[in-house]
């Protein structure tokens, strides 16, 4: 992946911290009916692969939101840590957790058949449908 060094993140009341090692410097948005309910949006984040260390841990609740996924959050203050695959371990994060970063650039959207029409993105990205997601990532069942 390239990308910056690390990014260090916290959640807002800075119980937890999530420190990832070689995330890209791409974000993207999913527009997913899971995300859009998880966080009232689409989801902007980067991909910070599986080298992510994760503190205060105690304070991390799962949510299992798929038979291949599970997603983060803080305890005490409800910010969204991160959705992880299971099988690999790779962590999507939130890009609002490393704070304001000029250096990443907003390059691909996935979900875009599902993408409500009352907003867009002016920004020309790569764009997937949910079943080109799936096509390309999904488990294999091996």
């Amino acid at each position: 992946m390239e990308g910056n060094t690390h990014l260090d993140g916290a959640c807002l009341c800075r119980q937890t911290r999530l420190i990832a090692a070689q995330p890209t410097d791409k974000v993207g948005a999913c527009h997913c009916v899971m995300c859009r309910r998880w966080g009232g949006g689409p989801l902007l984040a980067i991909d910070c692969g599986t080298e992510v260390t994760l503190e205060g841990e105690e304070h991390i609740g799962l949510f299992d939101s798929s038979e291949w996924a599970e997603r983060g959050f803080c305890k005490n203050c409800g910010t969204h840590l991160f959705y992880r695959l299971k099988g690999i371990n790779q962590y999507i994060v939130p890009a609002g957790l490393f704070g304001d970063r000029d250096s990443h650039e907003f390059d691909h959207q996935v979900f875009i058949d599902h993408k409500p029409a009352y907003y867009d993105f002016a920004n020309q990205t790569e764009n997937m449908t949910g079943a080109e997601v799936f096509a390309k990532y999904a488990p294999t069942g091996e």
